[in-house]
């Protein structure tokens, strides 16, 4: 009976460790939001709010005044137009200029910016203001050039569709403008960059006009670049 007993025990069960592509995801995500938080963090308004809130937090202490002081004068200086207008005139000076010739480009990358939720006025989500600046333009090239068209963006969190889903619907119904290739798993533009790579260097293209805001040209290009493409930057929405 003891020897029963003692082949009737069960171990408890030990969950199996995540494998390497579940931990791999689990990485890649936590990185993802962590440099989205920094990354907002630091841009105004949020880095005066930030030092607003910190000196609430810490009011009893010496400092508190002179950071809460720091990060008002911080708010009020980045309201002010010509502020902002000298931060952002560095950026657009290397967008590459207003686009002018294609020069052997064989396709239009039009990049996302975002998508409004639930917008009541059509019933589903729409894009960002910025998005269809984006794709305003990309629209108008991609008819004076009679290039295909590539539009990148992934899926906002929480909703329903892709950026490069709406924003191709938008091109094709509103601006009568075919969208070749659908770049829909990205999840910032250094995603952006690699994974349209990975869609156009099988079709044989590796020089591309890039369209993007031109205080964001400079970075996405340099992305795309990395990623074994060639730009030929097309700015848009010239703030400077």
């Amino acid at each position: 009976a003891s020897q029963q007993a003692a082949h009737s025990v069960h171990l408890p069960h030990r969950p199996y460790p995540p494998d390497d592509g579940t931990r791999s995801r689990l990485t890649m995500s936590s990185a993802f939001l962590f440099k989205n938080l920094l990354g907002t963090i630091l841009l105004p308004p949020t880095n005066g709010l930030a030092l607003l809130l910190v000196a609430a937090l810490f009011r009893r202490r010496r400092w508190a005044f002179g950071l809460a002081l720091l990060g008002g004068t911080l708010l009020f200086l980045q309201s002010l137009p010509f502020v902002a207008s000298s931060l952002i005139a560095p950026l657009e000076a290397r967008a590459g200029g207003v686009f002018v010739s294609a020069q052997g480009a064989r396709a239009i990358v039009v990049l996302g910016s975002g998508l409004r939720r639930d917008a009541p006025e059509y019933g589903s989500d729409t894009v960002t203001e910025r998005s269809l600046v984006r794709l305003r333009y990309g629209a108008t090239l991609a008819r004076r050039l009679q290039f295909p068209v590539l539009i990148a963006g992934g899926v906002p969190l929480h909703a329903s569709r892709s950026e490069a889903d709406v924003m191709a619907a938008i091109a094709e119904r509103e601006f009568g403008v075919p969208v070749r290739w659908k770049e829909s798993e990205s999840r910032d533009t250094a995603d952006n960059a690699r994974m349209s790579a990975q869609i156009l260097k099988p079709a044989g293209i590796r020089r591309v006009v890039l369209v993007t805001q031109a205080f964001h040209m400079p970075r996405a290009r340099q992305l795309f670049e990395g990623a074994g493409l060639e730009v030929i930057p097309a700015p848009t929405d010239f703030k400077g």
